[in-house]
């Protein structure tokens, strides 16, 4: 399926490539304004709905790491970015109501004044700033195909008069853990034969209680934003796994990950003629308490871990708007980020050693940058930036060390666009990715598998040099089609190897040496009124990938751990204005994870997951949505080979599958909105 599907996706693309078609009259400079009457058909009720539907466009939502830099994902809100981290874009895209948003801006390649956050395509919602009040409470359900039934409340309002604006929001709900199900597992030997034969019965579910609010207001001629959230998350998974060879026995598995969340930020912005000043301040919490418990006839494993982390950031940026062509950015960021954590692992009620155990992890890092934006034509344009970065990391506790870093990261980007139907982009930038957390300390997937892996704080980021080309296709009304080539050159990669503390060897993450990884990712939207389906838009984008590293186990060659040989999804949707109603179907593709450990293959696999859907809008502040979930009844596979001792030495143990389908599931959404 996969590959006919990338066969059929890639003819798609190439033949769009071939057509030349009127384009809208609001391409102007690289940034393709989208007035609210584009999206009036698709029926949206957010600006997470519009920002969906942008032709050419894959929303993203930003990623998980220590700073703003990086964390804020390619969608800007009234040209900026949140200050927030644990509020994630999509939940803030989620609040603003459609009737909320004058424009969207799809900004391709750069712009003099914009922040393009490092990328080469970001979009940025801009909201309508008259005086009034607008909200939605929405409640859904979803009864499950075991009989659960998953209910969930949300609320959310603005209100804006003077130049002011009010923003709050709740969300108390639960929702499932689709990686769990129910489905056999046979563990065979090292000859083929099975020793173990179950079946497993797995549930998992959490609760979110979350209260987010901003305000905005104007401010010593400038204008200033203060944002909060306090979000909790308490989640369990219950795993019952019924042998019935060698024997008549059962298996126990609870995990209960319960995280507390909260964080404050600020944003000043304050114009000077042609120079405007920026200035940030952030803080967040995140306590993360872990317990994890497997139990069966021989063996019992309780493992706990508790992890607080805080972090602090302040950023000042200046820019200068030179000319119509021209600006400069500079400015310098600082972050100061703190890990306390505690784990332990007792085994049949003995305590077992684990490498850092008990660890304060504190990281103080700075990084100036400046920034520049140069359009000498209106169909060229050149960004460029450079940014230094220095860290200092301490680790007391457990493990003592102490390390300062310092990299240096110039980023050249190219855009070039002979006319409103095409567009080159090019980019050569080196790359330091920030360290995780979660890698200084253990897994609580010891408890399930016995199998030690533990945490390092004494890592390096992984740096790369890459070097993208992308390649734009404009068509029809609302058509395009992108070829994105990516290739990039890593030093210090972190994946796993073995972790030696004493006498203990554990696996872990580590700096393995170098590596390279290419992607090729095509992107297409289409409206299909050309092929007799009135109202009607596909959309749908495919990433193929390409990792190599030496293995520190074995010496061979092999693919970065964790790292998806294929990514894809595809998305249909039509309007029916007759029936006030739109609906759509919604695939994504399944995916295959390989995480390589000292003494241990495992392999996650993904079959894909397809969602069809219907709203209508009895009245215009009325909406209701039903889904059918996984309509196709996805399977996720966990194949795990063991071997005896390191896998150097090539004797394997057993090889474990298992095989869980979650079922099929119904959505209901009932959205009132206000004003």
């Amino acid at each position: 399926m996969k590959m006919a599907f990338a066969a059929a996706f890639v003819a798609t693309f190439v033949s769009s490539l071939a057509i030349a078609q009127e384009q809208p009259a609001t391409a102007a400079g690289g940034v393709i304004a989208y007035p609210p009457a584009f999206f009036a058909e698709m029926g949206p009720s957010t600006a997470l709905d519009m920002v969906q539907r942008l032709p050419g466009f894959s929303f993203d939502k930003g990623a998980v790491v220590r700073g703003l830099a990086g964390a804020s994902g390619n969608v800007l809100i009234d040209g900026e970015p949140p200050v927030s981290k644990n509020d994630t874009l999509e939940e803030i895209l989620k609040r603003i109501p459609y009737g909320s948003v004058a424009r969207i801006d799809v900004i391709r390649g750069g712009a003099p004044g914009v922040d393009m956050q490092g990328r080469t395509v970001i979009a940025n919602v801009v909201r309508r700033q008259g005086a009034g009040a607008r909200g939605a409470v929405s409640f859904s359900t979803q009864p499950l195909y075991d009989g659960r039934v998953l209910n969930s409340l949300r609320a959310e309002g603005q209100w804006r008069w003077a130049g002011k604006l009010v923003e709050l929001s709740m969300v108390n709900g639960k929702g499932p853990d689709d990686a769990l199900g129910d489905g056999p597992r046979v563990r065979y030997g090292p000859n083929g034969d099975p020793i173990i034969v179950s079946e497993v019965d797995a549930d998992g579910q959490g609760l979110r209680e979350w209260v987010t609010g901003a305000f905005e207001t104007p401010m010593a001629r400038g204008r200033l934003r203060l944002n909060g959230a306090y979000m909790k998350t308490t989640s369990t998974s219950e795993i019952y796994d019924r042998l019935s060879v060698p024997g008549a026995a059962l298996e126990y598995e609870y995990v209960t990950p319960d995280r507390l969340q909260a964080e404050l930020g600020g944003r000043f912005v304050r114009a000077f003629g042609a120079t405007s000043l920026e200035a940030l301040a952030f803080q967040q919490w995140n306590n993360l308490d872990t317990k994890a418990r497997f139990e069966s006839a021989a063996v019992d494993r309780l493992f706990h871990s508790d992890k607080k982390v805080a972090e602090t950031v302040g950023r000042v940026n200046l820019r200068r708007r030179m000319s119509d062509d021209l600006s400069l950015e500079a400015g310098v960021e600082a972050a100061f980020n703190a890990l306390d954590s505690k784990t332990t692992l007792t085994v049949n009620g003995h305590r077992v050693v684990v490498p850092a155990a008990d660890v304060r992890v504190e990281e103080a890092r700075a990084e100036p940058y400046v920034v520049g934006t140069w359009r000498p034509t209106a169909e060229l344009t050149f960004e460029g930036a450079l940014r230094q970065e220095v860290s200092k990391i301490t680790s007391t506790g457990d493990v003592n060390l102490e390390k300062s870093l310092s990299f240096t990261k110039p980023r050249l980007a190219v855009t070039w666009a002979p006319d409103a139907k095409n567009q080159l982009r090019g980019r050569l930038e080196r790359e330091v990715s920030q360290l995780n957390f979660d890698d200084f300390v253990a897994s609580s997937s010891v408890a399930s598998t016995g199998v030690l892996i533990a945490g390092n704080p004494d890592l390096s980021p992984q740096q790369a040099w890459v070097i993208e080309g992308a390649y734009e296709r404009r068509f029809w009304t609302s058509g395009a089609a992108v070829l994105t080539l990516r290739h990039s050159e890593l030093t210090d990669v972190i994946d796993r190897a073995p972790i030696r503390v004493g006498l203990v060897v554990a696996d872990g993450p580590a700096n393995i040496g170098d590596g390279t990884k290419d992607e090729v990712a095509v992107s297409l939207s289409a409206p299909l009124d050309r092929l007799l389906l009135k109202r009607a838009t596909i959309k749908g984008q495919a990433t193929w990938r390409r990792s190599e590293v030496i293995d520190p186990t074995t010496g061979d060659g092999r693919e970065i751990s964790g790292l998806r040989p294929v990514d894809w999804e595809l998305h249909f949707t039509q309007d029916l204005p007759g029936l006030k109603a739109n609906w759509g179907v919604d695939v994504v593709g399944g995916f295959r994870e390989r995480f390589y450990r000292l003494s241990e293959i495992e392999t996650r696999k993904y079959e894909a997951f397809a969602t069809v859907y219907a709203e209508v809008k009895p009245r215009p502040d009325l909406i209701l949505r039903v889904e059918l979930q996984n309509v196709t009844g996805r399977d996720v596979q966990r194949i795990r080979e063991v071997y005896v001792g390191p896998r150097d030495l090539g004797v394997l143990a057993y090889t474990d599958v298992r095989n869980l389908e979650w079922g099929r599931c119904l959505f209901v959404r009932l959205r009132k909105t206000f004003g």
